[in-house]
């Protein structure tokens, strides 16, 4: 096995809203251009220092690899690696053919090698099941015409002889895109893996594939503009944990913005939140006969700034409870230890107004903020009350990240009701 190792690396590892501290000599030009870029995105904030810079993590969790560095930031809420993957998987509904452990040494590397691991996983089974083929068209020359002859070659290239006809076929063939992109994410994978097993399992996988030759940004464009049906549905789950590895973020709005390096692998917690915390309230609501309602058009609320223009405030998701009842509950997903600390004013401000303007079903001024807690399951309630009288009420729901998501659906379906009543 032939692979290409990087160079070493110093290696600081960190959690989430903690800081690092790095000399000058550490970081080059090219580095701090990166971690500019992210410090737009709110999820890295860079602070010069005497002699040195200090970079502070927010709500993101993964590996960024720098030229003489790799930062390793752990996740804090959820507190290992492979919760931040159970999440990941729920929240783009897909499924899982992750044996762990299994013998590879994933704990030191964090994230990426876990997206390794499923990856390989998933493309175990795309070649148990036999990769699918498609047509594809191939041009050639040939003694005999088999296809259609391509008259505008053979006359230009050929001169009219008909001893070779260049002829168009098409053939089915395993080189198609989908089966490519699993090669190329494969072949990545053995060159970045910390883990030797794994990186071997990759390489030897990779080889069941066919090989692709087309550069990354090429790949990336194939798995951000894919269509899924009836015949490639089974690959969804692998491109997705190649797109991951490539740089383009699978689901693109996982992915931390700005990086260009596809030995990074940086996860948006805030998004995975609010796509965890969406897939949650529409399953916990499902029993009831409610479903997902839409923010925009008619219930859309909208803010208009003179001469700044007009913009949207939206929760980040809207329930129906129940389909005999038109009245509408708003659920706000907040990336924050609220088991541990007060809600935010800002928060409560934002909720208010959801309330305000969505009224629940039992005809209370009521919104609900979806929260991770590792301190187990917690419901708790705000009330706010003003001379006029009654304001609004939040209810506060921690749902436990330690346990499988569908428990939490559960959960979350318990604590519904009981914040709309009867």
């Amino acid at each position: 096995m032939s692979t290409r190792r990087e160079p070493p690396r110093r290696r600081t590892s960190i959690q989430e809203y903690e800081s690092a501290e790095l000399a000058d000599e550490e970081l080059t030009a090219r580095d701090l251009d990166v971690l500019q870029t992210l410090g737009q995105s709110d999820l890295l904030s860079l602070r010069r220092l005497r002699g040195s810079w200090e970079i502070h993590a927010k709500a993101v969790v993964g590996l960024l690899t720098l030229d003489h560095t790799v930062l390793e930031i752990r996740p804090k809420t959820m507190v290992s690696g492979e919760q931040v993957m159970a999440w990941i998987r729920y929240a783009l509904a897909l499924p899982t053919h992750v044996e762990l452990p299994r013998g590879w040494s994933t704990a030191p590397s964090g994230l990426r090698d876990l997206v390794i691991a499923a990856l390989v996983a998933e493309c175990r089974v795309l070649l148990r099941d036999q990769l699918r083929r498609d047509y594809r068209r191939h041009d050639s020359v040939e003694p005999v015409l088999r296809g259609r002859l391509d008259i505008a070659a053979q006359i230009s290239r050929r001169f009219g002889q008909v001893d070779r006809l260049h002829v168009r076929t098409f053939d089915r063939d395993v080189a198609i895109w989908e089966n490519l992109a699993c090669h190329a994410a494969l072949t990545r994978a053995a060159r970045v893996a910390e883990s030797v097993e794994l990186a071997r399992a990759a390489h030897d996988v990779a080889a069941g594939f066919p090989p692709c030759r087309a550069d990354r940004r090429t790949v990336l464009r194939w798995l951000a503009t894919a269509r899924y049906h009836r015949m490639n549905q089974r690959y969804r789950a692998a491109h997705t944990w190649a797109a991951l590895l490539l740089g383009g973020g699978g689901v693109s709005d996982l992915l931390a913005e700005g990086s260009e390096r596809a030995e990074s692998l940086l996860i948006n917690m805030n998004r995975l939140w609010e796509a965890v915390v969406r897939r949650l309230s529409e399953q916990a609501v499902e029993g009831h006969g409610g479903s997902l309602a839409s923010a925009t058009g008619e219930q859309a609320i909208v803010v208009h700034e003179q001469d700044r223009g007009t913009r949207s405030l939206r929760p980040d998701v809207l329930l129906q409870l129940r389909a005999d009842d038109p009245s509408l509950l708003a659920v706000d997903a907040k990336y924050k230890r609220y088991d541990e600390h007060v809600v935010d004013s800002a928060d409560v401000h934002q909720l208010l107004t959801y309330a305000h303007e969505y009224q629940a079903p039992d005809g209370l001024r009521r919104a609900v903020i979806v929260h991770p807690s590792g301190l187990g399951s917690t419901q708790r309630t705000i009330t706010v009350r003003g001379p006029s009288g009654h304001l609004g009420t939040v209810d506060i729901v921690g749902l436990d990240v330690g346990q499988p998501p569908p428990e939490c659906v559960a959960k979350l379906s318990q604590a519904l009701p009981q914040t709309v009543g009867p």
